[in-house]
């Protein structure tokens, strides 16, 4: 029996803004590798979550994303808006990388050192 992805809501404490409300986490090995591949969109208000995590690619994609990547205190590091596919982005110092449908870092004015918080839905 396979085991129910983890759910999970998103806020810029920040910038008192919500990021997602229904993003999903990225765990165990098969998830990272699947990633956000085989779909053809992300709804608004949706992410993945992708813990470890410090580079993603967009090789085999059929839409844009933003890409917020943390540290481990859920600190922004960096932030890659609008990354079509085809590409691919790092920040070697991350501990996890949020990817969130495009629009949503200008939408919610998530810029590095921001503080983010995560709560299980």
């Amino acid at each position: 029996m396979a085991e129910e992805q983890t759910i999970v809501s998103v806020r810029n404490q920040t910038r008192k803004t919500s990021i997602s409300e229904r993003t999903a986490v990225a765990g165990s090995s098969a998830e990272r590798r699947k990633g956000l591949l085989g779909r053809d969109c992300l709804e608004p208000g949706s992410g993945l979550l992708i813990v470890p995590c410090e580079s993603v690619h967009s090789f085999g994609m059929r839409f844009p994303i933003d890409v917020v990547y943390l540290d481990r205190n859920r600190k922004v590091r960096k932030v890659r808006e609008n990354m079509v596919p085809r590409r691919f982005s790092a920040d070697l110092l991350a501990h996890s990388v949020l990817e969130l449908p495009a629009g949503t870092i200008r939408r919610t004015h998530t810029q590095p050192g921001d503080q983010l918080e995560i709560q299980r839905v």
